[in-house]
């Protein structure tokens, strides 16, 4: 490690070498000028070359130092990539859970107080994302994903299925809600990844066009809109159950139809665990059964 120059240096070249300046890198970096142009010269004494030529008051990198900002800008990514991993892996006496963003917003952290009720010692850690975390490189504990399955390295056990139904805002259009679905597909639409066609095909109208409406690509963006008033959303019922039963939002027919997606808890097959963490598993397979009794009492 001889050859490792110190790692300020290096990002102090790498910003000077991206932004073109080295005021704006010593903002960036939240240093002054005069620290970040010692610290060009120390990494260019190190060398024994010239990574910039002077003009005047200004600095153009050198073809050696254009090469060698490709490097360090490529290493020091990787340094970050690598510190961003560690830092999401699992702690000792956590447990770490991987969840789609709108499913952990809208089902899983209302349900979650009651967890830490019966397990006060256990610390769960929810990690977000529409990325699917490979469990096996240990980034989270379980997951809890849509899809079909199987997954490789992994075992998985089915929670439930979901369905889409129309929602709208309780004051949408002065409280004048559609009642029939010819009158839902006259509303303005809020159109998110959720295909519309399943439910038009069920009640034997049209699709609305494709350019109809306000398009999103989050279902918490859409939820908010559909409660801000601004159309009528098709919707998964797992993550509008809530908002339907404190009456933010309300169901404008009766029509239902099956989400292609099932939900599922998985794991790792290898390493020390041969199970999902009881005491998770458990409470969350009691959780989904509360749930579906509360769906067949509706």
């Amino acid at each position: 490690m001889s050859d490792l120059p110190p790692l300020q240096a290096l990002r102090c070249f790498e910003a000077v070498a991206r932004l073109g300046s080295v005021t704006r890198a010593a903002e960036t970096l939240h240093v002054t000028h005069s620290a970040v142009s010692q610290q060009l010269r120390h990494l260019e004494s190190l060398l024994g070359l010239a990574l910039f030529e002077r003009e005047g008051r200004g600095l153009r990198l050198s073809e050696n130092g254009r090469l060698y900002a490709l490097q360090v800008r490529a290493a020091l990514s990787d340094i970050g990539d690598a510190t961003r991993s560690l830092r999401v892996r699992p702690r000792e006496g956590e447990l770490v859970v991987s969840v789609i963003p709108s499913f952990g917003l809208h089902w899983l952290l209302p349900r979650l107080p009651r967890f830490a009720e019966r397990h006060p010692h256990e610390r769960i850690r929810l990690q977000a994302g529409l990325d699917v975390q490979d469990l096996r490189q240990g980034a989270a504990d379980v997951a809890i994903r849509m899809g079909h399955g199987p997954w490789e390295g992994l075992s998985q056990q089915p929670l439930f299925e979901d369905e889409l139904l129309m929602v709208a805002a309780p004051h949408f259009r002065g409280g004048r809600l559609p009642a029939t679905p010819a009158e839902v597909l006259a509303c303005p639409p809020v159109r998110s990844a959720e295909s519309w066609s399943p439910w038009c095909e069920a009640v034997g109208l049209p699709e609305p066009p494709p350019l109809a409406g306000l398009w999103i690509n989050d279902s918490n963006l859409t939820i908010e809109a559909v409660r801000l008033g601004q159309g009528v959303a098709l919707e998964r019922r797992s993550i509008v159950h809530g908002l339907l039963q404190r009456g933010e939002l309300v169901a404008l027919t009766d029509v239902r139809v099956p989400y292609p997606y099932p939900y599922w808890l998985v794991w790792p097959i290898t390493g020390g665990r041969r199970g999902p963490p009881t005491a998770f598993g458990d409470w969350l397979a009691e959780e989904v059964a509360a749930y579906r009794a509360e769906l067949a009492g509706a």
